[in-house]
């Protein structure tokens, strides 16, 4: 990073310099590339000490000023300033490339969608073979699903029967 350094009213010192340096090494990873450029403005007025970063990176210019009783502190505060400009920046960047498009613009949908309704309608259907048992042992097969109900084929009648779970615990048995 190269720097400028302008002084009002103060001379620039080496200590100053280092100072700015130091700082900016620790937040050196926020501004990558080549060509970056910090024009550090110092001005002391009437015991306030002014401070003023200009930084040009890439595309940006981020633009700080603070003012405290001392010259480092004011530094500080304004390459904080900075700091923060920056970090807004790059997180406004990585959500902008990593905002998520929407399914329709990546695959056109090709299932016709028809509105919804307030009419009931069938979730999931599933097919098995209804295999003739006693009535007890349609209990303990009912008891082994997650299911409320239970199809079977009486083994003595070979007529379909419904046995489910009532909410009082009993089982109930639906036959033709």
């Amino acid at each position: 990073m190269k720097f400028e350094y302008t002084g009002r009213h103060i001379e620039v010192t080496p200590a100053l310099r280092s100072h700015v340096e130091e700082q900016f090494v620790r937040i050196a990873h926020l501004f990558e590339g080549d060509g970056h450029h910090a024009h550090v403005i110092i001005e002391v007025e009437r015991g306030k000490h002014h401070s003023e970063i200009i930084l040009k990176w890439r595309n940006e210019v981020f633009t700080a000023t603070s003012e405290a009783g001392d010259m480092y502190q004011s530094l500080s505060q304004t390459i904080h300033k900075i700091e923060r400009q920056a970090r807004k920046l790059k997180e406004k960047i990585i959500d902008k490339q990593h905002k998520a498009e929407k399914l329709g613009t990546i695959a056109p949908s090709t299932v016709d969608v028809e509105p919804e309704s307030d009419t009931p309608r069938i979730i999931r259907t599933e097919n098995f073979q209804l295999k003739p048992m006693t009535e007890e042992e349609a209990v303990l097969q009912l008891n082994e699903e997650d299911h409320q109900f239970l199809v079977f084929r009486h083994a003595d009648s070979q007529d379909l029967a419904v046995i489910y779970k009532r909410k009082d615990g009993n089982y109930g048995l639906i036959q033709p």
